[in-house]
């Protein structure tokens, strides 16, 4: 059965126990991490995921919380010997950032370097990042600072649908791609701008009809504030929870 694990789920301030969000999704030929921080292998093998395993990387936006690990992770996984490829999706806009990053690492120069694949995804609605016999990714543009995308999952073995924000302000682009989605995963940093307050992505749930809300980018440690349950349980009338890093959902 295919599975999301929760490897951060802190907005970009982390403490001991939330690391920065980002996630994988597991299926049984496919492994897909979203985005990348930290120390990537470590928060794999902590998760029980083999590093080997990884076959695609997607990369929401070009922010230091959400693609900083990509470097140590690349390189990582040549210096444990990785053979197989590696594909990397994203905007244009991050992607050129990102191979950018990687040139003042002159990973070119990298010896008997593994292959990476660099897919550049349009900023259209629903448009498909990949497609398999495990599940179909579908990216939306959302309202953050800079180009960033949502995602939809839709796990082909049971019919189940998962949604993420990311990090955005409110806005119709979510809604669209959570629509009657099992589970949305929304961003609950605040209402300032390009982020969204526990309510806020509250509201979004109960327009898309979703059947389960799970907060993640919330503030963590001395900056956590309030009760971001109550809060968006004020508005949404599903479950609610917080997403907590190495939770997994099954789907």
């Amino acid at each position: 059965m295919a599975k999301v694990i929760i490897l951060g789920s802190s907005n970009a301030i982390p403490d001991k126990d939330h690391e920065n969000t980002h996630m994988i999704v597991v299926g049984q030929e496919r492994t897909v991490l979203i985005d990348c921080v930290s120390n990537p292998i470590l928060r794999l093998q902590r998760a029980g995921v083999d590093f080997n395993s990884l076959t695609d990387l997607i990369l929401t936006h070009f922010h230091p919380d959400h693609v900083s690990g990509v470097p140590l992770l690349l390189m990582n996984m040549w210096l444990m010997g990785r053979r197989r490829p590696l594909n990397v999706y994203g905007l244009h806009y991050t992607l050129d950032r990102v191979e950018d990053l990687m040139e003042f690492y002159s990973w070119s120069d990298w010896p008997n370097f593994f292959p990476v694949a660099f897919y550049r995804l349009p900023a259209n609605e629903m448009t498909t990042v990949l497609d398999c016999p495990d599940f179909h990714f579908y990216a939306s543009p959302v309202c953050h600072l800079i180009p960033t995308i949502g995602l939809r999952v839709e796990f082909n073995a049971t019919q189940k649908v998962m949604a993420y924000s990311c990090d955005t302000a409110p806005c119709e682009q979510v809604v669209r791609l959570a629509d009657g989605a099992d589970v949305l995963i929304h961003e609950a940093s605040g209402a300032f701008q390009g982020h969204s307050s526990a309510a806020q992505a509250a509201d979004i749930a109960r327009q898309a009809e979703v059947g389960a809300l799970y907060l993640i980018h919330y503030p963590t440690g001395q900056y956590q504030r309030g009760d971001l349950i109550a809060e968006a349980r004020q508005s949404y009338g599903g479950d609610v929870a917080l997403a907590e890093d190495f939770m997994t959902l099954e789907f």
